[in-house]
């Protein structure tokens, strides 16, 4: 119930269109209890005989006259009940789903390392379309029903409390098999939502993959694989069903045992003259009033349970803690020279093992440094240090003697340029691409970027230029193009900090040399890091740092490392030697 209060809070703005529906519910029930009204009259005073031909006549036309009005009223009643529910639900989903995806949006590259995409997805579509059904159906049919319920109760006590005492002595029955079929439910509908999470991100994931299940011919594989969650959801949403269809029979049958009293003593109490044909019927009429709600309830609370468990899975997103986020007192960073220092930095994952130990070093502004190493080293998780990427656990990374915790995450990261390993594309056009960063940069900035990069020449070659649809993820392109783009968008930012994590790794020789010569020219006046598995592209830094284990095991530039040996001729001997080979 306490994901279900909090789903609430979200409905407080939208207090007034529940209200009205709570209205429209209670015009409803009122006009409702007019029709068997209407039924004991007619049935009694024209089976009585009491009136003559013609007045029977004007009674019915008066009667159907009522009748008809009440039909319209009650139905625009009806309209407005479903119509302002429904806006309302709409809001409250609109609310948290973008509550939800700026939660997401901020979060630390740690949590999506750990979280699948298909899962998150199915939180931000599904999950929060059980919890619209809720505050709109489920809360506003919830409430109706008591409404129905306790006006319809009294109407009937009204017309014979010991008639009714007898027909309602079942509802203590309904009650507790009500009770138990929520107890039931909750946890299978829980592991129904988990399983459909777990499909959709087996799907999503696939499509992703999609090149490398071709490359590798495993279509079968991951058929089979789909099929086996597919299956799962099935056999757990069949459960979930299995128990509804054994409780929501049991619930009819005890409000049945209701009828079935009421046509008993009813019908006896006519034949001993102490009740009118007409007011056992009309009695009946409103039982079945009575009837419906409750056997709604069997639905509702199977919609609630639903609900329970999908806004448990939404609000265990929005409560999770951000990781990296603004200090209370985070200032703004104004327009920086560059200069980045370290200082006694480590760094560990959640699983405490080390990455980074002691580092320190300094880059004064303008300079090139570029940090080399091993797969694992720790190479690309140092330079994720500087935008926060990542926080460090001891130590200090500080840009122009400022820490960057002590900074706004915005401020920081709008003066630093990255190109990440996965050169990510959006799915539209190579314009919009570079001009990510800056949205409003010109045409002619954006090829100017373009030509930097090494980019204008195969752009305008593609059919439409800087109009091309790259496709999903950038499919549209080579590796080598992708990489050239992303790199001309980081450029088009204009950082005083560039971070090339890697960014050559999937581009030929000749196209290497063309991207040097442009960051030759536009490294000056900027602080550039360059992490690169190849030495041939670090070459002409200012400096080179050597991680190994996690620690700076050298620092200098090309020419002192060489002779001082060390790691750095071996990884240099390691590129150099096969090169050789294959050349022989």
């Amino acid at each position: 119930m306490q994901d279900l209060i909090r789903l609430l809070r979200y409905a407080r703005s939208q207090w007034w269109r529940l209200l009205v529906g709570f209205g429209g519910s209670i015009v409803e029930m009122i006009l409702a209890l007019l029709v068997p009204l209407y039924t004991k009259q007619v049935i009694d005073r024209i089976g009585s005989g009491e009136l003559t031909s013609n007045a029977a006549y004007a009674f019915l036309n008066l009667v159907a006259f009522a009748l008809l009005i009440t039909g319209v009223i009650r139905s625009i009643s009806i309209f407005m009940q479903i119509y302002v529910t429904d806006k309302a639900s709409l809001q409250v989903a609109r609310s948290l789903r973008n509550d939800l995806y700026e939660k997401l949006q901020r979060q630390s590259f740690a949590f999506y390392a750990k979280s699948a995409t298909g899962e998150l997805m199915s939180r931000l579509t599904s999950d929060v379309e059980m919890c619209r059904e809720a505050t709109g159906f489920g809360f506003s049919s919830l409430l109706g029903n008591l409404v129905w319920l306790t006006g319809v109760t009294g109407y009937l006590l009204y017309l014979d409390w010991q008639y009714t005492l007898i027909s309602l002595s079942m509802l203590p029955f309904l009650f507790l098999v009500a009770v138990r079929y929520s107890q039931k439910v909750h946890p299978l509908y829980t592991d129904v939502q988990e399983q459909r999470a777990s499909m959709t991100a087996q799907a999503q994931e696939n499509f992703s993959g999609v090149r490398v299940v071709r490359a590798f011919s495993q279509e079968e594989r991951e058929v089979e694989q789909f099929h086996e969650e597919n299956i799962a959801l099935c056999d757990k949403t069949l459960v979930s069903a299995k128990t509804s269809a054994f409780y929501h029979p049991a619930m009819d049958f005890f409000a049945n045992l209701g009828t079935v009293f009421v046509l008993w003593y009813g019908g006896r109490e006519v034949v001993l003259g102490r009740m009118t044909l007409g007011s056992m019927i009309a009695f009946h009429g409103a039982l079945w009033m009575l009837i419906w709600p409750v056997r709604m309830m069997g639905y509702i609370l199977g919609v609630m349970q639903r609900s329970s468990a999908s806004s448990r899975r939404v609000f265990e997103l929005l409560d999770w803690p951000q990781a990296i986020q603004d200090e209370q007192d985070a200032a703004e960073l104004p327009s920086i020279e560059g200069k980045v220092a370290f200082k006694n930095v480590s760094f560990s994952y959640e699983d405490n093992q080390r990455v980074l130990h002691k580092i320190n070093f300094e880059a004064e502004p303008g300079e090139v440094i570029a940090v080399v190493g091993s797969t694992g080293s720790g190479k690309s998780t140092l330079v994720h240090l500087i935008p926060r990427f990542y926080d460090a656990n001891e130590g200090q990374v500080l840009i122009d003697g400022r820490n960057v915790r002590d900074i706004t995450l915005k401020s920081l990261r709008s003066q630093i340029g990255m190109v990440l390993q996965e050169n990510f594309l959006f799915s539209t056009t190579i314009r919009e691409n570079i001009a990510y960063g800056r949205p409003t940069a010109s045409q002619a900035d954006v090829e100017e970027a373009a030509r930097a990069a090494a980019a204008h020449e195969f752009i305008m070659e593609l059919p439409n230029g800087y109009d091309t649809i790259v496709g999903e993820r950038g499919v549209g392109l080579s590796g080598g193009q992708r990489q050239r783009v992303a790199i001309a968008r980081a450029l088009l930012a204009d950082p005083k900090i560039l971070i090339l994590d890697d960014s050559t790794s999937s581009v030929d020789l000749e196209t290497e040399r063309k991207i040097q010569e442009a960051l030759e020219r536009l490294m000056e006046g900027r602080t550039t890091f360059i992490i690169a598995q190849r030495l041939s592209t670090v070459q002409l830094a200012d400096q080179i740092l050597v991680v190994h284990d996690g620690v700076i095991a050298q620092q200098g530039t090309h020419e002192e490392l060489v002779k001082e040996g060390g790691v750095y001729r071996q990884i240099l001997q390691s590129q150099i030697l096969p090169a050789n080979h294959l050349a022989s």
